[in-house]
């Protein structure tokens, strides 16, 4: 059952969820040209919109506003989302509905941050949602700074300025499944961007997977076990365990098609 929440006069236990191929199928047709679909995806992607709000609710800002403000960022998300590029629309959208929130709230800032430092962290967040959008990664410090033509480092202070202090353990998303937590946002230098996609690729894959098909994978590619010793563990045949590992990996390789 749904909790219904109105929001702007909407009342959200209504709105539709999509299934990835559903969401896929959609953009197809947006970018052939119905442009009509945008709405759609508008109203698509509504709840993922007040699941980040609610990341938001003790700002001392109004929910419906936060709401309309992520709504922007929801809309910027949907006209520069490019299908070529194998991950979800969720995950492509979630930090930018975040960067306008942000910035909203920037804005309105309890604080009094000088106007010299709110400029370099205006124009340090357009840089990074530019980069965002052509490259579809996060930006370093370091390619941002090189952007606006300003030290990594003034860059750095006037960002850390403008923010709002945070728990790592606090949710910023759930559809229903795993929360995505402020932790899971942060940056591990010994872990490229391309590693990272590479791994949020593979786990939603591996979902996919019956449970005997996961420990089968787990056990082949993970703990590096051969196909005899995982039948020997199973009870079955080693052809069996063979047939099993290509069925899952071809499972998976549709996601990649």
């Amino acid at each position: 059952m749904r909790t219904k929440v109105d929001l702007c006069g909407l009342d959200t236990s209504t709105l539709p969820i999509l299934k990835h191929e559903e969401m896929k199928e959609l953009f197809i047709r947006l970018q052939a040209g119905e442009t009509e679909i945008r709405e759609e995806l508008v109203m698509c992607n509504l709840r993922l919109v007040l699941s980040i709000v609610g990341r938001f609710a003790y700002r001392g800002e109004q929910a419906d506003d936060l709401f309309q403000v992520g709504c922007i960022g929801l809309m910027k998300a949907i006209d520069h989302f490019d299908l070529k590029h194998n991950v979800r629309f969720s995950t492509y959208a979630v930090p930018m509905i975040i960067g306008e929130i942000r910035r909203h709230l920037r804005d309105h800032h309890a604080l009094r941050v000088s106007r010299s430092l709110r400029d370099i962290a205006y124009k340090a967040m357009q840089a990074k949602e530019q980069w965002i959008t052509e490259n579809l990664r996060e930006p370093t410090i370091e390619e941002i700074a090189d952007m606006i033509e300003m030290k990594k480092e003034d860059v750095l202070f006037a960002l850390d300025a403008i923010q709002d202090p945070m728990s790592l353990q606090e949710p910023i998303y759930s559809d229903g499944g795993d929360a995505v937590y402020m932790m899971d946002q942060l940056r591990d230098d010994d872990v490229s961007e391309d590693q990272w996609v590479a791994y949020v690729s593979v786990k939603e894959s591996l979902q996919k997977l019956d449970e005997r098909q996961q420990m089968i994978v787990a056990k082949r590619f993970y703990y590096g076990e051969t196909q005899t010793e995982i039948a020997k563990e199973l009870g079955i045949s080693q052809a069996q365990i063979s047939r099993l590992e290509k069925n899952a990996i071809e499972t998976m390789q549709k996601d990649y098609k």
